[in-house]
């Protein structure tokens, strides 16, 4: 399995790279007031990231909500 595993990294790697490198055009970004231009495909990993670290902090948020409420019931 842990070989699957690697493989897996592997591809999903190579196949990110592909995309950084088609998608190098230049993209306006405008956020709180702040002007730039970035490659289209940065701009889509920071959103990503951007995404993922909201989704951490709900789920957490979430999850210790439901422990507190679980200890409370015993």
């Amino acid at each position: 399995m842990a070989w699957a595993g690697v493989w897996a990294s592997a591809v999903v790697a190579i196949l990110f790279i592909v995309f950084l490198l088609q998608n190098t055009t230049g993209a306006k970004i405008s956020f709180l007031g702040l002007h730039g231009t970035l490659p289209l495909a940065v701009a889509l990993l920071i959103a990503l990231v951007a995404g993922i670290l909201l989704t951490l902090v709900v789920g957490t948020a979430r999850i210790t909500q439901l422990r507190l409420l679980a200890r409370r019931r015993r």
